[in-house]
């Protein structure tokens, strides 16, 4: 059975809806821990609709946060608790995205993900495999889970954007680099981006970098 998201949003400053972004949480926080990014793209970006929905699951590991699903070495859990969670985050994050594009009208094109950490995850780990590929995806500070399969079950190629501090301390900068690999080996349009001296968050220069990808990418 699906899990309806709920999900804070900010609309279009202009009040004219031509995109949407969504942005995906990491573990342990909400939506609304990435929806304040909304406030200093909005300007540059003023037909898109923001979005950020909450992850399905209370976390494990922060009973007042979120989870996308668990992470054994973080909350002790099995691998396969933490498979089959994915998978199933998976369903809910598809439903919401198709809900999005649905209830405002908008096609794949038009729509942007977001992913930080865990939500970075899930976006590497869903946008590929849906049947039209959206606007772009923007990946800070995750991985890309079951690299070995992204070849096969890519149905959709979206252009990726990979940014990571390289002092990051929770996911290691060595991902970006095996996750960018796999992206180009599997035929994504794969860009980089370093936060120099940044731990696992989003420096200024990061978001002006996913800012500009999205202004190249979205229409309006």
């Amino acid at each position: 059975m699906t899990r309806k998201l709920e999900a804070g949003q900010k609309g279009p400053k202009s009040g004219n809806l031509k995109s949407a972004v969504v942005f995906l949480h990491g573990y342990g926080a909400d939506g609304a821990d990435l929806l304040g990014l909304a406030d200093p793209l909005a300007p540059h970006l003023p037909d898109t609709l923001f979005l950020a929905p909450d992850a399905p699951e209370p976390c494990a590991g922060n009973p007042f946060g979120r989870q996308w699903f668990p992470i054994p070495w973080l909350d002790g859990s099995s691998e396969e608790a933490a498979a089959e969670g994915m998978a199933r985050a998976a369903v809910d994050l598809n439903a919401f995205l198709d809900e999005v594009l649905a209830d405002n009208g908008l096609t794949p094109a038009q729509l942007a993900v977001i992913g930080f950490s865990q939500g970075t995850m899930m976006a590497l780990e869903v946008l590929p495999r849906r049947a039209e590929p959206v606007a772009g995806v923007v990946a800070f500070s995750g991985r890309l889970l079951r690299p070995e399969a992204l070849a096969a079950e890519a149905v959709s190629k979206p252009p990726v954007l990979l940014v990571h501090g390289d002092a990051d301390p929770v996911v290691p900068f060595a991902d970006m680099g095996l996750a960018g690999d796999t992206l180009v080996a599997a035929g994504f349009e794969t860009y980089g981006h370093v936060m120099q001296g940044t731990g696992h968050g989003i420096a200024p220069d990061g978001l002006s970098v996913a800012l500009q990808f999205l202004k190249e990418r979205l229409p309006g």
